[in-house]
């Protein structure tokens, strides 16, 4: 009798280590890398994300992106997260981020060129839906108005989607 009970005891002991050793190679994937189309970093980024929490889920990231209008402007933008878990790797995510750009990029928020600064930024708001799938990959659409001092452009609706691998 003691056998069996003995038996059953370790059987669960084994069961439990093996559940905390998937839960912390979970936990080790805190990066990101994705390219970006549109979103914050105008036309195009490519961007890096670390997880700073694992709950509540807080995110940091930057990238460098471009924006072209006859000629090649940088971008970089840089932006914290906070995704809300709906399970079964499916979140919201929101978050706020500023993104420099080279002089002539604000071309874009209908400025009359008459700027003679060397930068340009724009604050940014994001709202969008995140899906982590397959082994270790993630794709994600978002709304990301710009706002901006730029003369009359204070408020530019803009949207991105991106595609990208964790690690």
């Amino acid at each position: 009798m003691n056998l069996k009970i003995l038996t059953l005891l370790f059987c669960l002991i084994s069961l439990s280590a093996f559940g905390q050793t998937e839960h912390n190679e979970t936990r080790k994937i805190r990066n990101a890398i994705y390219v970006e189309a549109l979103g914050s970093g105008l036309l195009g980024s490519v961007n890096y994300e670390r997880q700073l929490s694992r709950n509540p889920y807080f995110t940091a990231r930057v990238g460098v992106g471009f924006y072209t209008e006859g000629n090649f402007y940088l971008t970089i933008p840089i932006s914290l997260q906070y995704l809300i878990d709906l399970k079964k790797n499916n979140f919201i995510e929101t978050g706020m981020g500023y993104t420099w750009a080279q002089f002539g990029a604000d071309d874009c928020f209908r400025c009359d060129g008459s700027d003679k600064t060397d930068n340009y930024g724009n604050l940014y708001l994001s709202i969008g839906y995140r899906k982590h799938f397959g082994n270790k990959w993630m794709w994600k659409v978002s709304f990301s108005p710009l706002i901006t001092n730029n003369h009359d452009a204070n408020f530019t609706p803009w949207f991105g989607a991106g595609l990208g691998k964790r690690f």
